[in-house]
């Protein structure tokens, strides 16, 4: 393992989760996991480790220069709002590497001791609050600085604790009947792609796709078989239940699914109403809210990504009671819909059970103790697992099945573009290879064997392509290319074959059109709400919403750019919107800036969704027309007029948080002081 995201996970979100939601009698949760991740907590447990917990490990005092470097670089990767800036050492460390000059005297300017404070602090913010009263957790809380290292190693084994815990905490929860479980697919593949590649064209006709066709439905059920076996060892019982990974799904795969006998699996709502064109059913007639099935006994249900989407996205910005009586007002509304009739109605509210919660507050425990209690108490309300609801809901046939996943119904994410187009020829190609030469080797080393096909059933998991082209461009995306490449090398070694020489380049071409842009020249643009001119905003920076994507994906999204720049007296944005027609459907729309400079302070803008001009104490000047343009006066920003400043753009309805952008890090510049700006070509 070379990532530390499944441990760090792993100790905030795979285990409170369960533990929380049984807290509530009548409450019932389905919760989906994936083989190969408990496969690396397995890893963990055998010994294994990762780049982040080998530094962690290291005393402080021993830390090489190179160390150090890489420590300050990686060791705040985690969301500043909720999981820095609530700890006063954590957001020490953090505001003085922001307000550091010159990254190469960055580990002079840090002590031992506060290289170890930061160590704790990059794992201690990953616990979730649930196990705040344990040991080493509270003193280390308690304490906050000045940690040694007997207290660090505490904590790094206390990790492995957590994760012992997991699986036999599933089982047992799983056994009394108090949770459902469902498993997807073994290394959680692109189901439909193996079957065959040429199905990503149902969605998007016209895709560039592969040189060599991916066909091999013989793969998907395998990954299928292996998901259902693995069940079956942890649970002593059958699957009932799959969510294929990213709700991707065709008729090929849910016929494997009948095949295998898999009872019911989901996708989205817009894979439902795709299909009912598909079966030429009308779609008025054919609700959401209910189950579907398709041939002889395969379940289907569609997520509310609207519903589901305010979970994820929009309730973190909200108090807890408001977001709950929010989210119970629409499950009424729904149910009113239906007024006597709701023997059949079920409301799938299906989401990432792991990247949402890191963007509230207290790691979502005040909402979600405050949501399992409403629903437990509702009189009006049941609660159901998915497989109870497959098994006691009259369902409605769906004879036809759209090839799609839950995002925006297509897999452009994971195919078409050139570097994911490269990665499946890659990977076809590797396939090829271990089928000639299992064809021609027969009596070959079958654990050698049986090792080169778990390396080809690796690298068809999603998570590879998911970092290929354009849509998810991060810190970590030559490390997937490296590992990705790395088990396809693995697969020809286990077999002494030569290594094709492509193998050992990098598919990951870098970003070819960064995010941000930072300004390479002063400018004052016309602030009318119009693009002015072509060169008016020539010379600002740029982050680009669209490319830059996020860890988890919403239904709708409002803003495509947003420009930055700044003259002597002000600093402007402009944001472009995907559909300048969208505005109009928010009813209380809101501009928030958030500012770290290096404190933090909020420009909260309510602006008319019609259009025209606006202002606050704190913006001298705003305009919405076809684009929002603004402008802060500098002095608003900071005592000086000058210094570093990170910001985040935020779109709201009222108080509901629509979007904002960066998801993570904010985005950074320099601001320099009058008349002694200096600006570097960036081409």
């Amino acid at each position: 393992m070379v990532l530390p995201w499944v441990r760090l996970h792993a100790i905030k979100d795979y285990l409170d989760m369960p533990l929380m939601a049984v807290r509530y009698e009548n409450v019932k949760t389905t919760f989906n996991l994936v083989p190969s991740l408990l496969d690396q907590f397995q890893l963990y447990l055998d010994g294994g480790s990762d780049n982040h917990l080998d530094l962690s490990r290291l005393k402080a005092e021993s830390l090489t220069e190179e160390q150090r470097h890489e420590i300050l670089a990686t060791f705040f990767s985690a969301h500043p709002p909720r999981m820095i800036e609530p700890h006063n050492r954590y957001r020490e460390l953090y505001q003085k590497l922001s307000n550091c000059p010159d990254d190469l005297v960055l580990p002079a300017l840090f002590s031992s001791e506060e290289l170890r404070d930061l160590q704790v602090w990059s794992n201690l913010v990953w616990v979730d609050p649930l196990f705040a009263n344990e040991e080493p957790i509270r003193s280390l809380l308690q304490k906050e600085r000045h940690f040694s290292e007997e207290e660090k190693q505490a904590l790094l084994d206390w990790q492995m604790d957590v994760i012992a815990r997991i699986v036999p905490t599933h089982r047992d929860l799983y056994n009394q009947g108090l949770i459902d479980i469902s498993f997807t697919p073994y290394y959680h593949p692109i189901l439909p792609l193996l079957c065959d590649t040429e199905s990503a064209r149902e969605a998007l006709p016209s895709i560039t796709l592969p040189k060599v066709r991916f066909c091999h439905p013989e793969d998907a059920e395998r990954q299928i078989a292996m998901s259902m076996e693995k069940f079956e060892e942890l649970f002593d019982r059958p699957l009932q239940g799959m969510w294929p990974s990213e709700g991707s799904v065709s008729e090929e795969v849910a016929d494997i699914c009948l095949k295998l006998g898999v009872k019911w699996i989901a996708s989205d709502e817009e894979i439902l109403y795709h299909s009912l064109v598909k079966s030429t059913l009308n779609r008025s007639d054919n609700p959401l809210h209910t189950v579907y099935e398709y041939g002889p006994g395969l379940k289907l249900f569609f997520r509310d990504h609207a519903i589901s989407d305010r979970i994820g996205f929009v309730y973190s910005g909200w108090d807890a009671d408001r977001a709950v009586d929010d989210f119970m007002s629409h499950l009424k509304r729904i149910g009113g819909l239906f007024n006597n009739r709701m023997e059949n109605v079920v409301i799938p509210v299906i989401l990432d059970g792991e990247n949402a919660w890191e963007y509230f507050p207290n790691d979502a425990h005040d909402f979600l103790d405050e949501l399992y209690r409403q629903l437990s108490t509702d009189p009006e309300i049941e609660t159901v697992t998915m497989t109870e609801a497959a098994t006691s809901v009259n369902p409605r046939q769906l004879p036809s099945i759209f090839a799609g996943s839950w995002i925006n119904h297509n897999f452009r994410i994971w195919i078409g573009h050139e570097e994911d187009n490269t990665a499946w020829d890659y990977l076809a190609a590797a396939r090829d290879a271990l089928v000639t030469f299992e064809s021609k080797h027969q009596d070959y080393n079958s654990v050698k064997l049986k090792a080169a096909w778990q390396q080809i059933y690796i690298a068809e998991g999603s998570d590879w392509c998911w970092w290929y082209g354009d849509e998810h461009r991060g810190a970590y995306n030559e490390q997937f290319d490296n590992i990705f490449r790395r088990h396809l090398i693995n697969m020809y070694e286990l077999l002494g074959l030569d290594v094709p020489i492509e193998l050992f380049s990098p598919i990951f071409r870098g970003t070819p059109k960064a995010h941000t842009i930072l300004p390479d020249d002063l400018i004052t643009p016309v602030i009318d709400g119009h693009k002015t001119h072509f060169y008016e905003w020539a010379g600002a920076g740029s982050y680009n919403c669209v490319e830059a994507g996020g860890a988890m994906h919403r239904a709708e999204q409002y803003l495509s750019e947003i420009l930055f720049a700044y003259d002597s007296k002000n600093f402007y944005i402009r944001l472009d919107f995907i559909d300048r027609n969208t505005v109009e459907s928010i009813k209380e729309p809101v501009l928030q800036l958030i500012c770290y400079a290096p404190e933090r302070k909020v420009i909260t803008l309510p602006f008319p969704k019609e259009g025209g001009h606006f202002e606050t104490k704190e913006v001298s000047h705003a305009v919405l027309d076809e684009v929002l343009e603004l402008a802060v006066p500098r002095r608003h920003i900071w005592t000086e007029e000058f210094g570093k400043l990170g910001f985040i753009v935020s779109l709201l309805d009222g108080r509901v948080v629509l979007e904002s952008w960066p998801e993570d890090e904010p985005i950074k510049l320099q601001v320099f002081q009058t008349g002694k700006e200096l600006f570097w070509p960036t081409g």
